[in-house]
């Protein structure tokens, strides 16, 4: 079988350039000034089967699937699709777990014909997809060669892009609470006007997380974060919410620590700062679980699955 043709749009640029290392190839429209049509974004290193289409050529083009990754893309951006493009085979990749309320919100494709992919189990759990089918497919990431933890500064790393715009649900309260009782550097866009580092290009944060004593995620309600995931990789002990899927990536006590008690959360911080040993046994069994669950060869062969599936 050929490699699939699927058009997506570039939502989130990390989870896309590990998407692409699926066995297929990605196109990208590109338009200036027009959200989610920026394409191959610097500082990452695309492949050669990621391919920048100018917006207004897209419905001239011959693909296989049509991937979707907002709200926006399925309500709005299928405009640039032809007719005939309009009936390819669909999947909507579901990054987050619904906003306006947890339990109760219908998704908007409610389509037997359209697969939503979940990158969460809680996800799933929280989502009703009604008539839709829908699958999980967890995070994959890679870290650089020889980038490993060594957790000399004694402060703890908080990744998170644009949190002072972000508010409450990324945990912009609970970060100015518990940087009054632990020091901790943000980085991210934006970082800079909460007193932060500023961003850090992807492909340099792996190290530059590895020299910080633990991860902190104050983040209350979105998906597991990528960040995540790489810090783990790195092995890095975490210390965030017990809520979304940080309930079950981080084991408390033996990967690093999680509970809805922020006084808690500043303890077990306080801990690791006073403890450099506990902190790197609860990183090596981070970063054990990490390149157990969180493998890209993984996640690549699970992505190039679906999109097999889905057109058979």
């Amino acid at each position: 079988m050929s490699r699939p043709r699927v058009l997506t749009w570039n939502v989130h640029c990390t989870y896309l350039f590990y998407l692409t290392h699926a066995d297929a190839e990605f196109y990208l429209p590109v338009q200036s000034g027009r959200d989610g049509y920026d394409g191959r974004l610097p500082g990452y290193a695309w492949g050669g089967n990621v391919h920048e289409v100018p917006a207004g050529d897209v419905k001239n083009l011959a693909f296989d699937i049509i991937l979707f990754q907002s709200s926006k893309n399925y309500l709005e951006d299928q405009r640039i699709l032809s007719p005939a493009q309009r009936r390819l085979p669909k999947v909507f990749l579901e990054h987050d777990p619904p906003r306006e309320n947890p339990t109760d919100t219908r998704h908007m494709v409610d389509d037997p014909d359209v697969l939503i992919v979940h990158v969460t189990d809680f996800n799933r759990l929280m989502w009703d997809c009604g008539r839709s089918p829908v699958r999980v497919i967890d995070h994959g990431v890679k870290i650089p060669q020889g980038v490993r933890y060594t957790g000399e500064i004694p402060k703890g790393i908080v990744v998170i892009n644009n949190l002072k715009t972000r508010g409450r649900r990324l945990g912009l309260d609970v970060f100015e609470y518990i940087r009054r009782h632990v020091p901790l550097d943000l980085v991210g866009m934006g970082a800079e006007e909460l007193g932060g580092l500023g961003e850090v290009p992807h492909a340099e944060l792996p190290a530059f997380m590895a020299r910080y004593r633990f991860f902190c995620n104050p983040i209350r309600h979105t998906s597991l974060g990528l960040a995540v995931c790489e810090a783990m990789m790195v092995g890095l002990p975490i210390v965030g919410l017990a809520t979304t899927e940080m309930a079950t990536a981080v084991q408390n006590g033996k990967t690093g620590y999680v509970e809805t008690s922020v006084d808690k959360l500043i303890a077990h911080m306080q801990r690791l700062l006073n403890d450099p040993s506990l902190a790197r046994r609860l990183g090596g069994n981070a970063q054990c679980y990490a390149s157990r669950s969180f493998s890209l060869a993984r996640f690549a062969r699970d992505w190039t699955d679906t999109f097999r599936e889905v057109m058979t």
